[in-house]
């Protein structure tokens, strides 16, 4: 495989890793700096990081703004994927270590067609969890939420204070929940006539 000509030696760039901005879905986000680089930028995921290169002579309003591009470009191509029900089980394995230490086990995670008012329920005396095929397409960011949010009902049936504590370790639960209300807001908008048949 050739060489990324922009990591290869030459002039120096600045790289400077950051928190990223609540509801992206990495853990870090690194801005590397060229100077050969000179209009384009490009992003790409490096396991839980986000790399963003951009050409150095960009100001650090500019970095701020083109990072949030970037990473909305990547969620929009990452929500694309549709994931199959056994990569949606590996995730919820990975999310219930992530946040709850593994002590959420469901025996069983997929996708349902019959959930058309609810994104998602969960059967704690089975261990059951299905999500609906609405979610499909959409942000990880909001899949993960809801998951998070079946897995929480494995160790809290209710919606009471406890449960939703365990939400809050949740970074992007907020996030979540108000992209859920917008796509559930904009289906009850009155629909012009014709708008349908375009």
């Amino acid at each position: 495989m050739p060489a990324d000509p922009l990591h290869s030696a030459g002039k120096p760039q600045r790289s400077t890793t950051s928190q990223p901005p609540s509801g992206s879905g990495a853990s870090a986000i690194e801005v590397r700096r060229s100077a050969r680089r000179r209009r384009t930028v490009s992003a790409y995921r490096e396991g839980d990081r986000t790399v963003v290169l951009i050409p150095a002579r960009m100001s650090e309003a500019e970095e701020q703004r083109w990072v949030t591009v970037m990473l909305d470009k990547l969620a929009a191509q990452e929500s694309k994927r549709v994931l199959g029900d056994a990569e949606l089980s590996e995730r919820a394995e990975r999310l219930s270590a992530q946040y709850f230490d593994g002590r959420a086990r469901p025996t069983s995670v997929r996708w349902v067609t019959n959930q058309n008012t609810r994104w998602g329920s969960c059967t704690p005396s089975e261990g059951s969890i299905r999500l609906s095929h609405r979610l499909q397409g959409m942000p990880e960011y909001v899949v993960d939420y809801v998951l998070l949010h079946e897995l929480a009902h494995l160790l809290v049936p209710g919606h009471g204070p406890r449960f939703w504590r365990l939400l809050e370790a949740y970074p992007r639960t907020e996030r979540a929940k108000g992209y859920l209300e917008g796509v559930v807001a904009a289906e009850r908008l009155p629909h012009p006539p014709g708008a349908r048949d375009e």
